[in-house]
């Protein structure tokens, strides 16, 4: 497993993967070439993975995103350390909090 702030990224098996996730259009590249994982709200820092691949972002927050990596890559942020990712699949898990009345993805 690995974690950068707030954003836990954990591998998995290929056939792990859920086939409602595999079926998700793979997200935009900023412009940077990015692909990012979250976004500061805050401070417009990005957890971002700098490498070929796809992100496949689920539509509702509360549900993990999958990202491939057909060759591995570096997970990158302003204010952390850059990790490295081997190849493979990866479940993409944003930390939560409560507020009163509700759970929500953490805000950066």
């Amino acid at each position: 497993m690995f974690r950068q702030g707030d954003l836990l990224i954990v591998p998995v098996p290929d056939e792990a993967v859920p086939a409602e996730a595999q079926a998700l259009p793979p997200a935009e590249r900023d412009g940077r070439g990015r692909l990012v994982l979250a976004l500061g709200e805050v401070t417009g820092h990005a957890h971002a993975i700098v490498a070929p691949g796809a992100l496949l972002r689920d539509p509702d927050p509360m549900r993990p995103d999958y990202l491939h990596l057909p060759s591995g890559g570096r997970l990158v942020h302003e204010e952390h350390a850059a990790i490295a990712l081997p190849k493979g699949w990866f479940r993409v898990v944003r930390q939560r909090e409560y507020i009163p009345g509700a759970v929500r993805p953490v805000a950066d």
